[in-house]
């Protein structure tokens, strides 16, 4: 038989209900620490991950000397596109066979993964525009010849107007955009 005094009582009482109420408050704690993560994970699986477009990519056909048509790379890379710079010794019997008659041609030629050409100093702005909706019996867009202050082309503050010129499968064309300042380009 255990005799206990009732100073002893009292201390086991205590230490009982300190015991108690730590496991009291360990529960709700833990329920609402659970309910917190459930309704996070709710929330999360709520939302939808942000899903980016993916960037198009261009097949570049250029001289390996040619410094203007690095700096095109350079703007269409700056304006969502990912390509492939190929290095051609000779690119009017390639520009013949995608379809691209002697007075529409520029120094370099792009080719989109659906086989659209893009020659010359084509804005990324009007390409994109293009790739978008591609009219129908469309090759493509062209900039004839190197106009000054177009992607690629830039002298200073210099600009000389020009057009983008919409190739069409039949050898004709139509203007696809009329540029008169540098800032329509972008």
């Amino acid at each position: 038989m255990f005799l206990f005094s009732n100073t002893s009582i009292n201390i086991i009482v205590a230490i009982t209900m300190a015991l108690l109420i730590n496991t009291a408050i360990a529960k709700t704690v833990n329920t609402e620490a659970t309910n917190h993560i459930s309704q996070t994970n709710k929330l999360l699986g709520a939302m939808q991950p942000t899903q980016t477009k993916p960037q198009p990519r261009l097949q570049v056909y250029k001289s390996p000397t040619c410094s203007c048509c690095e700096k095109w790379l350079k703007h269409i890379e700056q304006h969502g596109f990912i390509s492939t710079a190929h290095n051609q010794t000779s690119l009017s019997t390639f520009k013949s066979d995608k379809g691209i008659a002697p007075q529409y041609r520029s120094c370099h030629t792009a080719v989109s993964k659906a086989g659209y050409i893009f020659e010359g100093h084509v804005p990324a702005k009007f390409i994109h525009q293009f790739l978008a909706n591609p009219p129908e019996n469309a090759i493509g867009l062209a900039v004839p010849a190197m106009p000054i202050g177009s992607p690629g082309m830039e002298i200073g503050d210099k600009f000389m107007p020009y057009q983008v010129l919409l190739l069409k499968a039949d050898n004709s064309y139509v203007v696809y955009a009329e540029l008169n300042s540098y800032q329509e380009q972008f």
